[in-house]
């Protein structure tokens, strides 16, 4: 799936966008929300260019660069409302720094699959569409159609915007498009393949 989506991810209390193509995190996001905690704890903010000046951070990103390449490792926007990105080993490097608290609920995301299932997703509808289509009585008319069958997997699965959508509502997403595209291949029509699908999954 080549389209860019940014990624809400929930922490503690706030939200920190993620950019699912290359996985970077906002260490902006993740500085505001750091620096909310750390004042109402009384502690100073958290000064992310300092950090970044830091010699054992510096070394790090060094080290990263290396593995991963120059231009994987931090990507600062200009102007403002701009985020600087950085890769999720950095992003966790941040965070443990701003708040050692933080080190469980940000490993965690580190394994999740959300990432994976939202791209798995993108690609099965790709799927669902064409098997669609070639059975499609009114060619004109299908780009309204895909978005009639895309609100009702929305509504099955319970989803009022996909960017806030969890693990297992992206992966019912995508068991669906599949479904849909596997029945409609086999009953030649459209309108009961979604009807069959979607009541198969809400079961």
């Amino acid at each position: 799936m080549k389209t860019t989506v940014l990624v809400k991810r929930a922490l503690l209390g706030g939200e920190v966008a993620q950019n699912n193509q290359t996985e970077m995190f906002s260490a902006t996001d993740l500085v505001r929300i750091g620096n909310k905690w750390r004042i109402s704890n009384e502690m100073q903010p958290f000064d992310m260019t300092a950090w970044f000046a830091n010699k054992s951070t510096k070394e790090f990103v060094v080290e990263l660069e290396g593995r991963f390449g120059k231009g994987e490792v931090k990507k600062s926007g200009r102007g403002r409302g701009k985020h600087t990105w950085v890769h999720p080993l950095l992003f966790i490097d941040m965070a443990l720094a701003i708040n050692p608290k933080l080190k469980v609920e940000v490993y965690e995301w580190m394994f999740d699959q959300l990432i994976k299932y939202r791209n798995d997703s993108g690609d099965s509808y790709k799927k669902m569409c064409g098997a669609l289509f070639a059975r499609s009585r009114s060619k004109t008319a299908f780009y309204q159609y895909a978005q009639d069958v895309a609100r009702k997997i929305k509504l099955a699965c319970g989803v009022t915007d996909w960017n806030q959508a969890t693990e297992e509502q992206l992966r019912l997403r995508d068991k669906l498009h599949n479904d849909i595209a596997l029945l409609a291949d086999v009953l030649n029509n459209n309108d009961e393949a979604v009807r069959l699908a979607i009541i198969k999954a809400v079961k």
